[in-house]
């Protein structure tokens, strides 16, 4: 499995999100993780970032929503208990690497 984030640079949520994923990727040495920096709109069209940070399974976003289009701007992420975060949770990180 390959596991792509894609965020632009300073992103106040990366370390959200790379903090959230680490624990489940501990003991899950079949998964590659990449880190790209998005700095241009052309890059975040053609990887698929819908806004900082993005996270990508095998190139897909697990996390799309419809009729979000590419975006430089930060990215927020509704919880399961309705919240809105800089990152998906830990649960939904979880369920996002067993589909």
């Amino acid at each position: 499995m390959e596991i792509t984030v894609l965020s632009v640079p300073d992103c106040p949520n990366l370390t959200l999100l790379s903090e959230r994923l680490a624990p489940l990727l501990k003991d899950r040495p079949d998964v590659h993780v990449i880190y790209r920096t998005v700095e241009q709109l052309e890059q975040a069209q053609a990887w698929g970032m819908t806004g900082s940070p993005t996270l990508l399974i095998n190139g897909c976003d697990p996390f799309a929503e419809p009729g979000h289009t590419a975006s430089l701007s930060c990215r927020l992420y509704r919880t399961e208990t309705g919240s809105l975060e800089g990152a998906p949770s830990t649960e939904q990180l979880r369920q996002a690497l067993e589909r």
